[in-house]
């Protein structure tokens, strides 16, 4: 969706009257936009003015077409400036502009390459690199506007900061963000002369073929071969995305439900349940990439950004480039709700049970569970409702078959929809009811023989002995973690000190930190304790449990007991100090279950609770594990 559209002399004209603001802002509202907040509408006064200054010669046909504020398909993300035309040969040429009133940033850390520290006001914050932004709107609309791609449309990506002060340009020219700026050219204040040449390179004249703003905007939009080629080789040759047992036939039920969607055109639900380690983010991808292949309009769905960033990372092999090419595949909820009905041929939503009603920032959200299902044709849903951790939560199969029922999506829920082989924890279905009977999550339990389980379950009375032994696994294959539940302060986030967890004997840690996407496989981040929203979804070869306050055991009655007063004040998210104290147990019995199925080969423990360590010591012991 284009906000503005309009001829190079009309833009001209517009913001030489000092009306350009205001025309953007009404045109934001006729199309019904979250936008032209006070500091939005200052940064279209501002920066247009800049933007006259650089198409206003006569080098520039009056005919030329500008689009502004470009609401890229499927996302949240806008385009701040288009100018679409033709150069000095006839070619049809797009220069995309993404424009910035910062007047410093800096490097982050070396590992980041693709964000910047910007100042805005007094706090530092950090954000994506402009010319990183600038490439990856532009290969998006490559990648997945047909008529780009028919029409031979290219598309020439750059940002402008017109404010920028030039002794700080160094940081964002570092040799780490090369890939970005050498494929979309930045421009600062004093480099007028520079930006305009670049732009009179490709666009002279209006383009003999037309409507180009409509041909962005209003063509079809399905994934080119290019994506298909890409994402194909990147999943070729991985083992971790190798469908096996009953992933297979689900996995066919799901591209014949497509097929008969594409047929009759009918709407149509899929719930796929499985408990942890049973591969639904396997059959997620799987299913993306012959979706894609197809060429259907597909994308994987999650609204924890964690599973996203690791799958991300392991399908491109932390390749910046290669990461471009897919990331929009890769997507969250926010922004479903303002996606007219059917949009998407199929969409896959991983982790269902973290669906919500809204999220911030989300403005005219109501409910992610209506909302994914309006936006496709076919909605698949992976569910385990087992792992549902906070109040909020909303994803259940009571949840889905209502808005089946209200939206009109036929519900298919059958035998092949089951997902029950284990492969995680040593492919150990009876580790996962060895886990319920530990929890005491249900009123009766299944007597399970643990005496064959290869699987490394320990009990530390010490947690720095944890850390160690857990450590040493790390330094085979960077695949051991440390996570823990709510009960921890988030002290460095808040700047109330620089560790946020300390337990006996010394041991200290910091949470995870913020800024980084892929704490699971970051080789720097294994001293980082993971939360349960970073965990969930994902799978190390070692996890290491540390059980805080809320969980406890009671000797007299024999039973595990929660805590709901042990949470963190900290906790922002999960409701659970506030909840009945029968929601506030079956959440921290969730989280907890969560994280002690995230090893495949091994679970290390340390409880806070001296009764807990020994019952549990115990268990394993009438259990015969060892």
């Amino acid at each position: 969706m284009i906000v503005y559209n309009n001829t190079k002399k009309q833009f001209v004209d517009d913001v030489r009257n000092d009306v350009i603001a205001d025309k953007i802002l009404e045109c934001v509202r006729l199309k019904g936009l979250n936008a032209g907040q006070d500091k939005e509408f200052n940064s279209w006064h501002n920066s247009m003015q800049f933007m006259r200054n650089i198409i206003d010669t006569n080098e520039i046909d009056d005919e030329v077409e500008v689009a502004i504020e470009y609401n890229i398909p499927h996302t949240s993300k806008r385009v701040d400036f288009i100018i679409l035309g033709s150069d000095t040969e006839g070619n049809s040429n797009v220069v995309i502009v993404e424009l910035k009133q910062w007047q410093k940033a800096e490097v982050v850390d070396n590992d980041m390459h693709y964000c910047v520290r910007t100042y805005v006001g007094k706090a530092g914050n950090i954000v994506a690199h402009p010319s990183y932004q600038a490439y990856s709107y532009s290969r998006f609309i490559q990648l997945y506007s047909q008529t780009v791609t028919d029409e031979r449309i290219s598309l020439y990506p750059c940002a402008y900061l017109h404010n920028y002060e030039p002794e700080y340009k160094s940081a964002l020219t570092d040799k780490i963000y090369e890939d970005w700026y050498t494929r979309a050219p930045l421009f600062i204040r004093g480099e007028v002369a520079g930006f305009s040449e670049f732009v009179k390179k490709y666009i002279r004249k209006k383009s003999i073929r037309g409507d180009l703003p409509y041909m962005i905007d209003g063509g079809r939009l399905r994934p080119t071969k290019a994506l298909q080629d890409s994402l194909a080789s990147m999943v070729k040759g991985v083992p971790e995305f190798t469908l096996l047992d009953e992933q297979v036939v689900c996995f066919d039920m799901c591209l014949r439900t497509m097929l008969q969607c594409r047929g009759d055109g009918k709407k149509r639900t899929i719930v796929i349940q499985g408990g942890p380690g049973t591969g639904k983010s396997v059959l997620a991808v799987n299913l993306l990439m012959e979706f894609i292949n197809r060429e259907l309009n597909t994308s994987y769905v999650t609204k924890n950004s964690a599973p996203r960033n690791a799958f991300l990372s392991l399908l491109t092999q932390a390749n910046a480039m290669r990461m471009v090419e897919i990331k929009q595949l890769f997507r969250s909820p926010y922004g479903l709700c303002n996606t007219p009905v059917n949009s998407y041929d199929c969409l896959i939503v991983d982790e269902a049970h973290r669906l919500v009603k809204k999220m911030y920032g989300d403005f005219k959200g109501e409910n992610q569970v209506k909302e994914c299902i309006n936006a496709a044709l076919l909605s698949i849903f992976m569910i385990d409702e087992d792992q549902a951790v906070t109040t909020k939560d909303i994803g259940s199969i009571e949840e889905i078959t209502k808005w089946c029922k209200e939206i009109g999506s036929t519900l298919v829920m059958r035998k092949e929809t089951q997902l029950v082989s284990q492969f995680r924890c040593n492919g150990s279905d009876a580790y996962i009811q060895f886990i319920d009977n530990l929890l005491q999550k249900k009123p009766e339990t299944v007597p399970v023989d643990l005496t064959e389980l290869n699987y490394d379950f320990k009990v530390f009375d010490d947690p720095v002995q944890l850390r160690n032994a857990l450590r040493e696994k790390n330094q085979i294959n960077n695949k051991a973690r440390m996570v823990a539940g709510y009960c921890y302060d988030w002290n460095v986030k808040n700047h109330r000190g620089d560790y946020d967890i300390f337990l006996s004997n010394g041991f200290k840690a910091k949470w995870n930190l913020a800024e980084d996407n892929i704490w699971a496989i970051n080789p720097n981040s294994f001293e980082e304790v993971g939360c349960i929203h970073t965990a969930q979804g994902l799978e190390f070869d070692y996890v290491g449990v540390l059980i805080g306050k809320d969980l406890a055991f009671d000797p007299t009655s024999g039973k595990v007991v929660t805590n709901k007063a042990a949470i963190s004040f900290d906790d922002k998210s999960s409701g659970i100090r506030t909840a009945p104290d029968a929601t506030a147990r079956r959440l921290i019995l969730n989280t907890y279950k969560t994280l002690l199925t995230r090893g495949q080969k091994g679970c290390y423990i340390y409880c806070e609770d001296e009764a807990l360590r020994k019952y549990i010591k115990c268990y394993l012991i009438n259990n015969k594990v060892d």
